[in-house]
């Protein structure tokens, strides 16, 4: 008597199974642009390109110094845009410090011995180098940034950090961006089990295009699974 061998399919790709296919518009081939907005961050060495697209979808373009990366966010899997400021307060401390050894140096040199004055020089120009260097680090750690978080999954599909600046310059546009997220929001599945299936579709196309790695993908997939399981019983209660 022979038994059959029964498969059993990971719960993950059975929701991936489960989920209706959508077809997310080439960003090249968009039939309407509702809203744009570029900028570069030269002490970076980046520049961002967004545009809002068909309603529902937010087309990225991204070029730094490791490469290039294109790529359209389906929007009903987004929440709203949220935004943080990192200020390096060691850095611009240590840089007001040297500013005001470098000015104690200079009042020295006027009034001290002769021997002082021969290397008061040299010791300013060191001070002074060492101070340029630290307001740069100060500059370059002093950033805001603009993100973009899946809904179910908080995976990061969208990561825009500048210098200061950078969100007054991206308010504008990311109020466009928040109120088509709530418009996607409206052509989200009828039923929450139906929407996540759709979200973990949606988390697998970023991680094959390279939005994602492998360990956003799989805490973004955790996230779901645990959220899947209640809402589908729900859903067949």
């Amino acid at each position: 008597m022979r038994t059959a061998a029964v498969t059993r399919i990971p719960a993950a790709e059975h929701i991936l199974l489960e989920s209706d296919v959508q077809q997310v518009p080439d960003l090249r081939a968009a039939r309407k642009v509702h809203a744009s907005v570029a900028f570069r961050s030269r002490l970076r060495g980046q520049f961002t390109q967004l545009e809002i697209i068909d309603y529902y979808y937010l087309a990225v373009r991204a070029r730094s110094r490791s490469g290039t990366l294109e790529y359209v966010l389906d929007l009903r899997f987004v929440e709203t845009p949220c935004v943080s400021r990192h200020i390096a307060w060691r850095w611009i401390t240590a840089s007001l410090l040297l500013t005001t050894l470098a000015c104690g140096i200079l009042q020295l040199a006027s009034s001290a011995p002769q021997w002082w004055q021969r290397y008061s020089v040299p010791l300013c120009a060191t001070v002074m180098g060492a101070w340029a260097m630290t307001t740069l680090l100060a500059a370059y750690r002093t950033t805001e940034t603009v993100r973009l978080l899946s809904s179910v999954g908080a995976a990061r599909v969208l990561d825009c950090t500048g210098g200061l600046g950078t969100v007054r310059r991206l308010r504008h546009f990311m109020a466009k961006v928040a109120a088509h997220v709530r418009l996607a929001a409206a052509a989200r599945r009828t039923t929450k089990a139906a929407h996540l299936r759709d979200e973990m579709r949606e988390h697998g196309r970023l991680r094959q295009i390279g939005v994602l790695d492998e360990p956003q993908y799989e805490s973004a997939k955790a996230r779901i699974l645990s959220k899947h399981s209640p809402a589908a019983a729900a859903s067949i209660g």
